[in-house]
């Protein structure tokens, strides 16, 4: 069999998991478990039939010091085989797998590979590691489990398996021991379903009994219900999926209606219509936000190399480049355009000054706030050289690593539908990867000319492997070497974008075809409509409840017209003089449900103060159970000034008084207004600035929040080193006393001596020699007081240590005694010289009887 790398085993998801083939025969279910985890992983195991179909892998946090006893007492709850994966084994449906200690595990095809363990201890993710190659592996096949256990290990791979259309289950927190890892998944949103252990093999029977639904594509009854499903989405999210390619949502949908346990689309849309929670699980499940760094690398290799310094060049004296990165997911594809800047900045390292200012967007709200913080897991080493890893990341506590600071700060995240929101204008780079493959051919050819419109002349757009410009040929030029990146070039009037996205608060309205007249050779009665609506329908304007302007008929000009400033599509904004508080007050009496309101003979005055024109002002609430529900129509007519009343003018004082205090009080309702008006866009900038510094605040907390995990999972394993440490050293001491005892037992004076000749140890013997106290431990020998005559003692041990042989002296004392003085070199365990030991042997009773000897000698001779 062919061994892989690592890489390969666990390699990430591509463009889109819905689109890849079904993995191996047999399905696997991953179950991960930490702290706690032993008794759901037995209640669900003993919950599953013999005959499941399934093979089960459970990955727990295991010692690594010790033998796993976990197959042994998996084996007691189930009557499948329980056995620890080997490098290779085949994988067996009705089987349960435990990971080896120490280890990760991947696939090698349909077997298992034992893979060395990834990250430090303490910051290793084994239950991810895992749930990422099985996503791989299984796609839509794949089913993952976390039960209770501390930290957010899990939670990755989780995502990995729901993005390949995998089942993923969570154990409900409260009936967790340890509920952090479960909960850490819920709250990514990357759960299908939350339940009991023991109600998990249920809710994974009928996951995969059900069969995918069939649409037929032309029942009148399917269309409805599909378009009563985009509204809901609509009216709930802002976002409008109809322009999506029909195919990739019905297998998204479709997914939904099984986990629901839904036959028909009618059924699932009832289940939509009274559960907003579905809802956006739904519109979670629809936003494809597959990423990774430098994904195909040859374009990032072609645009670091050709195209960002011929970008440069153009610019001899420096420049502040911006690009925008639409559907930029979790941050991905910024960060690496950024680092791509930089590298390029590097390289030529040009005397001008150059920046890059990136705009990130995308419409799933919980990416761009992951985005934001700039975190990555390990994975990335997989696609980011070694040299960018350490220039542009810091590690991570949780063993992934964060953007450096400085490149975090090029990039501006935030939310953006590219189909309804306006784009971001005088670019230089467009960078839009594997997007358009997502749209219907319609708004592809209104996006395409969008984006001519959003670049500079000459500025770059990057487009993804299956995406090109289409017949746009005139708009952008492909640069040579490559087909993902195109040249922006001058077009005609004609061909420049006529599509231009604005923001629809709450309803769809569709925007009305440009209306062709007809020649003489034409319907007649199309004509005579076109003359009537033109000549006697008077103008007007579909707004929301704020005011947004959502559709304008007719000429308005003479009512409406753009407020100076950042472009503002409010009625109560673009209304003229003089009508602005008649029209919020007809908006608010219509919304509220008064039928239609009118106001008759309303005069507009001119610049001078003098009546200009009269004209009659109506507004009208749509109906709730149509497609402009939640919409107010205002109409402007145009009647005649009536005529002036010839009178004299009064004489009377108090009726000059009154006037004048009219004309007073007007110019103060004006300046009030103004003044509110102000007041209104300050409150707004603030508000806009308060719920940024909100999200920042809620991004230290997470963050806060997760190294609190981490140091309890770290803790957790900690707990259990300190209390295999505790033992080792109840063992030392032990062993500590039994050689304290056995050095005193021999009556011999030692004192152990380290390299530099410091006393390390000595027995209570010694005392008798050196005048020694337990405080003397660590000062050198030659500062204590002893009885010896032998000044030569440190240069012996010296010469000891210097050529490794014992020395061994007969010295006298003081005080009359003899000893034999041994000096031997220190050996530690693994042969190391670190210091000399030397023995006191008292030999005066010897001496003196070898004294006594040489006296009779000498008295017999």
């Amino acid at each position: 069999m062919t061994k892989r790398t690592a890489h390969e085993l666990l390699a990430p998801p591509v463009e889109d998991p819905a689109s890849m083939p079904d993995g191996g025969a047999v399905p696997v279910v991953g179950i991960g478990a930490s702290a706690g985890g032993f008794d759901p992983i037995c209640e669900f195991l003993a919950c599953v039939p013999p005959a499941s179909g399934f093979a089960y892998v459970v990955i727990q946090h295991l010692d690594p010091m010790h033998k796993a006893l976990l197959p042994e007492l998996l084996q007691r709850v189930t009557s499948m085989p329980v056995r620890e994966v080997e490098d290779g084994m085949a994988v067996e449906a009705a089987h349960v797998y435990v990971i080896p200690p120490n280890h990760d595990l991947g696939f090698d095809g349909d077997r298992f590979a034992v893979l060395p363990p990834s990250g430090s201890r303490g910051r290793r993710l084994p239950i991810d590691s895992f749930f990422q190659a099985l996503a791989v592996r299984g796609n839509e096949r794949a089913v993952a489990i976390v039960f209770s256990g501390m930290g957010e290990d899990g939670t990755l791979g989780l995502r990995a398996v729901r993005e390949r259309g995998g089942l993923t289950m969570a154990q409900l927190p409260e009936s967790a021991r340890f509920d952090p890892m479960p909960a850490s998944a819920i709250a990514a949103k990357v759960v299908d379903i939350v339940a009991l252990p023991g109600e998990m093999s249920a809710r994974l029977a009928d996951w995969w009994r059900g069969e995918p639904t069939v649409f037929p594509a032309d029942a009148a009854v399917h269309r409805n219900a599909l378009q009563q499903l985009f509204h809901l989405l609509l009216k709930q999210t802002g976002a409008d999926f109809s322009d999506y390619k029909q195919s990739t949502m019905l297998r998204r949908i479709d997914r939904r209606m099984q986990l629901r346990q839904c036959a028909a689309l009618a059924d699932y849309v009832a289940v939509l219509a009274g559960n907003p929670v579905e809802i956006e699980l739904l519109f979670k499940e629809l936003l494809i936000g597959v990423t990774n760094f430098f994904r195909d690398a040859k374009v990032w290799e072609y645009l670091m190399a050709t195209s960002l310094p011929q970008l440069l060049a153009a610019h001899p004296d420096g420049a502040a480049f911006k690009a925008w990165v639409p559907a930029c997911s979790t941050g991905e594809e910024a960060y690496s355009l950024a680092i791509a800047f930089n590298e390029v900045l590097e390289q030529q390292r040009p005397t001008a000054r150059y920046t890059l200012q990136i705009f990130a967007t995308d419409l799933d709200g919980d990416a761009i706030d992951r985005a934001r913080q700039g975190v990555f897991d390990a994975g990335i080493e997989d696609h980011v050289t070694p040299g960018q890893l350490q220039r542009y990341f810091i590690p991570a506590e949780n063993g992934g690593y964060t953007i450096r600071k400085d490149v975090r700060n090029t990039i501006i995240f935030a939310r953006q539908n590219i189909i309804s929101d306006p784009p971001f204008t005088k670019l230089d780079i467009l960078c839009c990867r594997n997007l358009l493959i997502y749209f219907t051919a319609k708004l592809q050819e209104q996006l395409i000319p969008l984006f001519h419109y959003a670049l500079k002349t000459g500025g770059l757009l990057m487009l993804g492997s299956a995406d090109t410009p289409g017949h746009f040929n005139e708009l952008f030029a492909p640069m040579s070497g490559t087909g993902r990146i195109y040249r922006r070039l001058d077009a005609s009037i004609e061909r420049v974008a006529n599509y231009f996205p604005t923001r629809v608060s709450s309803v769809s309205i569709p925007f009305a075809s440009e209306t062709q007249h007809p020649s003489m050779n034409g319907n007649l009665q199309s004509q005579v409509e076109q003359q009537l609506l033109k000549k006697h329908a008077p103008a007007a304007v579909l707004v929301n409840a704020h005011g947004d302007i959502l559709y304008i008929h007719g000429r308005t000009g003479a009512y409406l017209e753009p407020a100076a400033g950042k472009a503002n599509w409010n009625i109560h904004a673009m209304a003229r003089e003089g009508l602005r508080h008649e029209l919020a007050d007809l908006l608010k009496r219509a919304v509220q449900g008064e039928g239609m309101i009118a106001v008759r003979g309303l005069i507009q005055r001119d610049d001078a103060g003098k009546p200009s024109q009269a004209l009659d002002l109506t507004a009208e609430a749509m109906p709730g159970d149509g497609p402009l529900s939640g919409s107010v129509l205002l109409t402007f007519a145009s009647v005649p000034l009536p005529p002036e009343k010839r009178r004299s003018r009064s004489s009377n004082p108090h009726v000059l008084e009154l006037e004048q205090q009219l004309a007073q009080a007007r110019l103060e309702i004006k300046a009030v207004r103004d003044e509110m008006q102000a007041s209104r866009e300050e409150l707004k900038s603030a508000n806009e600035e308060l719920q940024s510094t909100n999200e920042e605040l809620q991004s230290t907390n997470e963050e806060l929040t997760t190294s609190k995990e981490e140091m309890q999972s770290l803790n957790e394993e900690l707990y259990t080193v300190n209390a295999e440490l505790q033992s080792k050293v109840d063992d030392l001491s032990l062993v500590n006393g039994d050689m304290k005892n056995l050095l005193n037992s021999t009556d011999v004076a030692t004192i152990f001596l380290d390299g530099e000749l410091r006393i390390r140890r000595y027995t209570d013997r010694s005392t008798q020699i050196y005048k020694l106290i337990p405080g003397d431990v660590h000062r050198p020998l030659s500062d204590i007081v002893n009885d010896l005559q032998y000044p030569e003692l440190e240069r012996d041990a010296q010469e000891v240590l210097r050529t490794l042989v014992f020395r061994e002296r007969q010295i006298p004392t003081h005080s009359g005694g003899w000893y034999t003085v041994r000096i031997m070199p220190y050996r530690t365990v693994e042969n190391v010289i670190d210091g000399v030991v030397v023995t006191f042997i008292n030999i005066s009773e010897s001496k003196q009887l070898e004294m006594q000897l040489r006296s009779m000698q000498r008295g017999l001779d």
